[in-house]
């Protein structure tokens, strides 16, 4: 994954991609800041979780910016969440996570009840880890709970 995000800094610098060299430093640099406090090599798989993080950070920046109307914010970091959806493994759609979610619930036996959220939450998490961002899991749960 290193490798890839420094080719791919290499390559938007021929480009002149300003967006997506800025992106990639960005990531580059909060795996390094990890790898230093750790003082460990990241895998593959722990730097996923820095990638989604930084998804995370965007997609709230957004409604940020929106509130504020920093519509030319906006369009940048919708162009940035683009760049790093590249090197995340495809989220699932709504239904997906629904149906996810349904078959958590079936196998912990949770049919209806505000008060199963955690359970139904923890459960349908593990299934989605990676694949599905927190809050789309918690309005399926909730969505699930109130049927």
């Amino acid at each position: 994954m290193k490798n890839r995000l420094m080719a791919d800094f290499k390559a938007a610098m021929k480009e002149k991609d300003e967006i997506r060299k800025n992106t990639i430093t960005m990531v580059r640099a909060a795996i390094k800041q990890i790898e230093i406090d750790t003082k460990t090599e990241l895998s593959d798989d722990e730097i996923l979780p820095i990638i989604s993080k930084q998804v995370k950070m965007r997609k709230d920046a957004l409604a940020d910016f929106e509130r504020g109307g920093r519509t030319d914010l906006m369009e940048v970091y919708k162009q940035e969440i683009e760049v790093l959806n590249e090197y995340l493994p495809k989220q699932l759609t709504p239904e997906e996570i629904e149906s996810l979610v349904a078959e958590a619930a079936n196998e912990i036996g949770v049919t209806s009840g505000m008060e199963n959220m955690g359970k139904l939450m923890g459960a349908s998490m593990s299934k989605c880890k990676g694949l599905a961002d927190g809050s789309d899991v918690k309005d399926a749960v909730m969505k699930f709970l109130k049927k």
